[in-house]
């Protein structure tokens, strides 16, 4: 990264110029990230509560958490800031370290909701064999795979970037730092190259995994379809619905805001896709996956109850959850 020690700090974009509206979207991503770590932390502790959690899918629910938690609080806390500070800075190692998180975490989301399809698989095409095929300690490997992976990807490329030289500006045009806008200040003939070869790498993985969820899905519907209505065809297609709806938003809100034409980009429009895919889409999650999941509703009021009761009972003691 020496070669690039002469750009002290990156600039990043406003929300807004005037201050009224400055801390107006402190205020609201305050109320997002506030929203966002109770509802994920909500989930994470109904999940190591409640026994009933104890599965596959609510283990993989609880990384899913994680990692939404991640992008938050690798991109929210930074843009309060700006906003409060009335500021665009960010220093060149905050932007190498916001860069190299908010895509470990992404790449190890996709990842992950990726094992999630296969969890749905099994579970509705193979139900004999899903005890073996997903077990505790399959469970663990898998969901090991999915942070290695994401980790590997977001080192591999946050040092390509930062390797290059950087000397054609540093306005980034975003709210956070992303890998793709930051090569564009490359003044080396092979920054395009590493460009073209980190588009060409990120959408060979998620094209293999899309491939992969299509094709689950695909024996997942057929299986579905020959249940008999009366023997839970709509319980069946009630526990894939939640994975649907989180995957679609968080592939569509991605994929347009990395791959939409030069033509009809904007400041505006990059800044409202960038905040959809980094900021909404984790907040939404938890909300998605506890409307459709019965059990997860049920820890929730567990857990909630034994808070209150705990209040109740002893004012003075901390709320731990259900016993």
């Amino acid at each position: 990264m020496s070669n690039s020690s002469s750009m002290a700090q990156f600039l990043l974009l406003a929300f807004a110029d005037k201050r009224e509206l400055q801390l107006l979207h402190f205020c609201l991503f305050l109320g997002i990230s506030l929203a966002a770590l109770l509802a994920n932390g909500l989930i994470l502790s109904a999940v190591a509560c409640d026994h009933h959690l104890h599965t596959p899918m609510g283990f993989f629910l609880l990384n899913l958490s994680l990692t939404d938690l991640g992008c938050i609080c690798t991109t929210v806390p930074k843009a309060m800031h700006n906003s409060l500070q009335n500021t665009t800075t960010i220093s060149y190692k905050g932007c190498a370290a916001q860069a190299f998180f908010f895509l470990f975490f992404f790449s190890s989301e996709f990842s992950l909701l990726t094992i999630m399809c296969y969890d749905r698989y099994v579970a509705i095409c193979k139900p004999l064999h899903y005890g073996t095929l997903l077990g505790s300690r399959a469970c663990a490997h898998v969901a090991a795979a999915a942070w290695a992976t994401g980790f590997l990807n977001a080192l591999l490329h946050t040092a390509n970037t930062f390797s290059l030289p950087l000397c054609q500006g540093n306005a980034l045009g975003k709210f956070f730092c992303e890998i793709p806008p930051i090569l564009k200040f490359s003044c080396s003939h092979s920054g395009y190259l590493r460009e073209i070869g980190f588009l060409v790498v990120t959408a060979s993985l998620a094209f293999g995994c899309l491939v992969f969820i299509v094709f689950s899905y695909v024996q997942i519907f057929r299986a579905v379809l020959r249940i008999p209505p009366e023997q839970g065809r709509h319980k069946a297609f009630s526990t894939c619905l939640p994975h649907l709806a989180v995957l679609s938003l968080f592939l569509s809100t991605g994929t347009f805001g990395y791959l939409k034409p030069p033509s009809i980009s904007s400041p505006s429009l990059d800044l409202a896709l960038s905040v959809l895919y980094s900021v909404v889409s984790p907040t939404l999650n938890p909300l998605i996956y506890s409307l459709r999941n019965q059990e997860l509703k049920d820890a929730f009021r567990k857990l909630i109850t034994g808070c209150f009761s705990e209040v109740i009972n002893s004012p003075s003691s901390a709320c731990y959850g259900p016993h």
